[in-house]
């Protein structure tokens, strides 16, 4: 037998037990529970003590069997009392039935709608009460009335001590409930006084604030937050305590979290505000998400500005390049030939320019991908120093080593840390020096990561512009967009760059969001679909060469003819197919026969491109020309979502 029904067995047998009998009626009054002293007090027939009866059913049961008296109109007194007992009144009363025995009906509503009602037989506390005044000559009458009332009052107070306990008890539930729920939400929750003392918490301070206490009630603002978070907030508390509510976000300095904290004044019954309620959410990712976009947004801004002068400038480059290569190969006078090589020199400048702008302001996607960090800095070493006179070392420093792996895009990270390390060999020159790398981990939010140098450290005008492209202190030999491009790669990862000196020289410190990977890594079966034979076999190696499997289409019919293989895990096609049917309108009825299969495009098409932003619509799509790290995004993102 169930544990449920043999509990039920045991409650009902206990309510059995009891002398009083009683019914459980619920919202639509219809009998949830009753007890046998219920039906033996009244004579009911079997029906009428059966879950589900009706309560006007059983009280015309008992008016037409005489338990009310003579009733003048009995439809009308039934109705009667079935409105009395829709309106859920607490009451007490007593009354005489007609076969002469007194009871007393003590009922209370429920919280969550129906009624409970108690009935004891008290004839034999009646009949005791007639006695005494009959054979208690030496007590007066109005004693003996007194005496009368107050049993009848205390009986009374009892079924109201009753019903208080019970909305006692319900309180108590919902406080718990509410309890419960504060305690659930991934945000603190508090309130304080008009003198910023905490009268109610959450408990989730530590985990939006690590290292401040949970159990913060009693404390002042500054105590339990910190001097320096206290006046972040205090003149927006002001504000609240005047009537104002407000949003807050500012980025907590210990921890590097971003904290949004919305102040909602606390207007008590009298209209005085009488303190703030607070509530403040951990906003880190969402602001990281906000600065890759911002910044990809930048780089749309900045590629649609370029685009066209460069091309020009190309044009103007090649149209120098190939006059002065003409002018050459002519009689010149001594001296000319100097001036062509360094025409042509500075127009081959002019064109390394333009590359590193394309670069820079080109649509650049980042994939992060499972990485071993220290697998990458351990690769990154020797490529490093190769670039290092012998004067100078490179130390590469991970304190504590981050758990791999983690999601990073590793060859925009070495592409960043060879800059750094680059312009940090030219700040040192030709003295002995010491680059060093230092990896740490923020408070599980942040992948720290500086390059330190013994060279003379920023001036002042590069802390405060040296970010910003075209920015050099290398006069005609820098180009002013090795600082610039770090700033947008860290920027479009979600992080941050920031400079400064140290007292032995200089320091670039990146922040990247510190993310576990997790997910499907096993091996796939791909279907590649690719027109091109020489281009399908390259991306063939890569699928190889990351552990999956592959099998290949040059066409759509022949890949439609392929999807329905067993085991098959992925299609990857590519957008421009030939024939008349595109990637995209393969995909379309891959995904109506096989909707388990996971699908992704690849194109050469830019990002404007209609059939592009067609396919991007619904499935991921990869820009040609791909790399393994593209790839291995790919599916990792997706077993992730």
């Amino acid at each position: 037998m169930a544990r449920a029904d043999i509990t039920n067995q045991m409650t009902r047998a206990g309510l059995n037990l009891i002398q009083q009998a009683l019914t459980i009626y619920d919202a639509e009054l219809k009998l949830a529970v009753c007890n046998r002293p219920f039906q033996t007090m009244f004579g009911l027939p079997a029906e009428l003590v059966t879950p589900g009866a009706r309560f006007e059913d059983t009280i015309r049961y008992l008016v037409g069997h005489g338990e009310y008296g003579d009733v003048e109109d009995p439809e009308r007194f039934v109705l009667d009392r079935v409105e009395q007992a829709r309106a859920f009144v607490p009451h007490y009363m007593e009354r005489q039935r007609s076969n002469g025995r007194t009871i007393s009906v003590e009922g209370s509503p429920l919280p969550e709608g129906g009624w409970v009602t108690v009935y004891t037989d008290i004839t034999e506390i009646k009949r005791q009460e007639k006695l005494l005044r009959s054979r208690s000559e030496e007590l007066s009458d109005q004693l003996l009335t007194h005496a009368e009332r107050l049993a009848q009052t205390n009986r009374e107070l009892a079924a109201t001590n009753a019903q208080l306990e019970e909305a006692k008890r319900g309180l108590s539930e919902m406080e718990a409930r509410i309890r419960l729920t504060t305690e659930m939400m991934p945000a603190h929750i508090a309130h304080v006084d008009r003198d910023q003392v905490y009268t109610y918490t959450n408990r989730r301070l530590s985990a939006i604030l690590p290292g401040r206490a949970s159990d913060i009630v009693g404390l002042h603002m500054a105590e339990a937050l910190g001097p320096a978070t206290a006046a972040r907030l205090s003149s927006q508390v002001a504000r609240a305590l005047e009537g104002a509510a407000s949003v807050l976000e500012f980025t907590e300095p210990e921890s590097g979290r971003r904290i949004r904290t919305a102040f909602t004044p606390d207007e008590g019954a009298g209209g005085e505000i009488e303190g703030v309620y607070l509530l403040s959410t951990d906003v880190t990712e969402e602001a990281q998400a906000r600065a890759a976009l911002s910044q990809t947004h930048k780089r749309e801004l900045a590629a649609q500005l370029t685009s066209g002068l460069a091309h020009d400038f190309a044009n103007l480059l090649t149209i120098i390049l190939g006059l002065q290569g003409r002018l050459e190969k002519l009689p010149l006078p001594p001296g000319a030939a100097e001036l062509t090589g360094a025409t042509k020199s500075a127009a081959r400048r002019g064109g390394m320019l333009l590359d590193k702008i394309a670069r820079m302001s080109g649509p650049r996607e980042i994939h992060p991908v499972p990485t071993d960090l220290s697998e990458m800095l351990a690769a990154f070493a020797p490529l490093a120093g190769a670039a290092l006179p012998d004067t100078i070392t490179l130390v590469i420093d991970v304190d504590p080593d981050p758990q791999p792996p983690l999601l990073l895009d590793a060859g925009s990270l070495q592409d960043s840390l060879l800059n750094l390390v680059l312009n940090a060999r030219d700040a040192i020159g030709q003295e002995a020096g010491e680059i060093a790398i230092r990896v740490r981990a923020v408070s599980e939010t942040w992948l720290e990561i500086t390059v330190l140098d013994t060279g003379p450290g920023f001036t002042e005008q590069a802390l405060k512009a040296a970010l910003d492209p075209f920015f050099t202190t290398k006069g005609e030999h820098g180009s002013g967009l090795g600082l610039s491009m770090v700033y947008d790669l860290t920027q479009l990862a979600g992080g941050t760059v920031k400079l400064s000196n140290t007292p032995r020289g200089a320091a670039v410190s990146l922040r990247l969001p510190l993310r576990h990977a997790s997910g499907d890594t096993r091996a796939h079966l791909v279907l590649l679909v690719e027109d091109q034979t020489e281009l399908r076999a390259t991306i063939r190696d890569m699928l190889t060469g990351l552990g999956h499997q592959v099998i290949e289409a040059a066409s759509g019919a022949e890949a439609l003819a392929l999807a329905d293989l067993p085991g098959l895990d992925w299609v990857l096609s590519d957008i421009n197919l030939e024939g008349d049917v595109t990637g995209v309108d393969l995909l379309t009825r891959i995904a109506d026969l096989h909707p388990r299969h996971r699908l992704a495009l690849m194109t050469a098409l830019p990002h404007g491109d209609p059939l592009r932003q067609k396919g991007a619509a619904r499935w991921p799509v990869l820009s040609k020309p791909l790399d393994p790290a593209a790839l291995t995004h790919l599916f990792h993102a997706e077993a992730v979502a």
